[in-house]
């Protein structure tokens, strides 16, 4: 007869499986769980931070591998996991060795020390990617992103492909710390009144880039733009470094993505 036990059950030791597996047919039974013998094993040999160690994951993988079940996803989710805290890849290798080493096996399958590498490996090429493509002043994404939008947006496009909105806040000469605070309070004011179905980005200077890739007009959308940036630039110096009113220029984009690329290149400011 098949019981059907959650993770809770490793705690009690009471877990699911072939009478192989079955800690009451195990010569060395685990009384206090899998998970818990093996967070201690691993914060008594390997592991650095005690308030780190667990993630959903952790009851996946000792589930997994207690019931004969696949390890390798739910190894590999560990891995992401264990990535994304900032944990070395070597210290989650040492980790899941302590899994193994609490079932009284000697080094973990290939199988899963690739899954888990795989998954670290993964979630650190997205971290690299999304810090990448995001320009670090205005949080909005970088030209190098909206040029790959443009890309996309050409290669789908039946006729016209969109517009193009560009919005000029520059007002003089600003120093370092306004031109960042200009650009943080124009970021957010974008990202309000856009969101994130409007591939938008800083050209620099403080000139703003929307790319309007459907039929919507986006007259609304700059009106709600006015009102966000008069709101957020309540500092005296950065609404003095802010033209107000905005400069809003609205135009269709060119019929090739080459033209486009054109375009953006003649509207960058040079001087970030």
């Amino acid at each position: 007869m098949t019981t059907d036990m959650g993770p809770q059950a490793f705690l009690s030791g009471g877990l699911p499986g072939d009478g192989s597996r079955d800690p009451r047919h195990r010569a060395d039974p685990v009384p206090d769980g899998l998970r818990d013998q093996w967070r201690r094993s691993s914060l008594a040999s390997v592991w650095l931070r005690p308030s780190d160690w667990y993630h959903p994951a952790v009851d996946a993988l000792a589930e997994a591998v207690l019931t004969g079940g696949d390890p390798t996803a739910p190894a590999q989710e560990l891995g992401r996991a264990r990535s994304y805290d900032g944990i070395g890849l070597g210290e989650a290798l040492d980790d899941l060795s302590c899994l193994y080493s609490s079932m009284g096996a000697h080094q973990p399958p290939m199988a899963v020390v690739r899954a888990l590498c795989d998954g670290w490996t993964d979630e650190q090429a997205g971290a690299f990617a999304a810090s990448t493509s995001v320009d670090a002043e205005t949080g909005l994404p970088t030209q190098q992103y909206l040029h790959l939008r443009l890309t996309e947006a050409y290669a789908r496009a039946e006729g016209s492909p969109g517009s193009l909105t560009v919005i000029d806040v520059a007002a003089g000469e600003v120093s370092g710390f306004l031109r960042a605070a200009r650009s943080a309070a124009m970021g957010a004011s974008l990202d309000a009144a856009f969101g994130p179905g409007w591939p938008m980005a800083s050209l620099g200077g403080g000139v703003f880039v929307v790319v309007g890739l459907h039929d919507e007009d986006p007259a609304d959308r700059i009106a709600a733009l006015r009102a966000e940036i008069a709101r957020r630039c309540c500092d005296v110096d950065v609404r003095v470094a802010t033209r107000l009113p905005l400069r809003v220029t609205t135009h269709a984009l060119p019929p090739t993505r080459s033209g486009a690329e054109a375009l953006l290149t003649r509207l960058t400011r040079r001087d970030r």
